[in-house]
């Protein structure tokens, strides 16, 4: 086997931490990737992995080996490219991650322009609110909203997604529109479940400069985004939610901003890449349009105005 692509499969392997995952993001046979790391480790007489039967670790020597790897993959990345007759020729696999909503309203729509753009590029889309292992599941590339809790990751921060209260009119017309969080107790709230943990996220709004927080009670509940709307749409309760995200149903009327001046405080939204010293040309390409398309799409610079949320349903729309 080519050098290069044994320290490919090399880097694959300990990032994975299995020969499996790592035969599968890399669509090889498990035997092959095996009978490379030995030839690898043939190659420079040592051994570079630990094998149990839950993980696999490098061993001193294989850290030693990796560190050496990865700029030298890096900079084989960028030489393959450099004489090419312009940026269309670039070529290679891009595994992004993004939320279900985001996905679907918004990537998925416009990977065609981007593809326009380069021909040469694949886009493996992953669309789901659960927090992926980038690493086990060889994902270039991640759209995390919310707080960020894995230090191993690199992470490059896009912006804060405002956050407004919403229900439906039937629900309204049933319950009354209530005026404060001080309310809360007369009222029901759709509850959203962390997809991960299962625990209900408390009411939260700003006030003063500082983020409050209260339990509100609730009949029904959901981990999913999609959900989430659809239970407020059907009048079940109060919903906090990121104002993007339901755009056309507040431009149709068919949910109305509540509390305004008790909003949940923005969302941070980052890109995150797996720890690698370097980002190949082709994932640093898609991230900056990826950024792009969100910033343009998502207007998340500045206070949104009801004009702004109207804007941004003809927007979504129009994608």
């Amino acid at each position: 086997m080519d050098r290069i692509d044994l320290y490919r499969i090399f880097v694959r392997v300990i990032e994975a931490r299995s020969f499996t995952r790592a035969a599968d993001t890399l669509q090889l046979p498990r035997s092959s990737v095996s009978a490379a790391i030995a030839e690898l480790e043939a190659r420079l007489g040592t051994r570079l992995l630990h094998r149990t039967t839950r993980t696999v670790t490098p061993t001193d020597e294989g850290e030693m080996f990796l560190e050496r790897c990865l700029p030298f993959l890096a900079d084989c990345d960028e030489m393959e490219t450099m004489f090419r007759s312009g940026a269309r020729r670039m070529e290679g696999r891009i595994r992004v991650n993004v939320p279900g909503r985001i996905g679907r309203l918004i990537v998925a729509p416009a990977l065609s322009e981007f593809l326009e753009q380069w021909p040469g590029l694949q886009i493996e889309l992953g669309v789901t609110d659960r927090a992926v292992d980038l690493v086990g599941d060889g994902v270039d590339c991640a759209l995390r909203v919310g707080p960020l809790a894995d230090s191993r990751l690199r992470a490059r921060k896009v912006g804060d997604i405002q956050q407004i209260n919403v229900a439906s009119p039937a629900y309204l017309a049933r319950y009354g529109k209530p005026r404060s969080p001080t309310e809360l107790d007369q009222h029901w709230q759709v509850a959203y479940a962390s997809p991960s943990t299962g625990r209900i996220d408390d009411w939260e709004w700003m006030a003063v400069g500082r983020l409050h927080s209260r339990p509100v009670p609730w009949k029904v509940s959901t981990n999913n985004a999609e959900g989430y709307i659809a239970a407020a749409l059907a009048g079940q309760g109060l919903i906090q939610i990121p104002a993007y995200d339901v755009a056309l149903h507040l431009a149709a009327g068919e949910l109305i901003e509540v509390m305004p001046e008790a909003r949940p405080g923005p969302l941070p939204m980052h890109l995150v890449f797996p720890a690698s010293p370097r980002t190949p040309p082709r994932v640093s390409i898609f991230v900056g349009w990826l950024e792009a398309i969100l910033k343009r799409k998502l207007m998340i610079k500045g206070q949104k105005t009801q004009q702004d949320l109207d804007d941004g349903a003809a927007q979504i729309k129009r994608s």
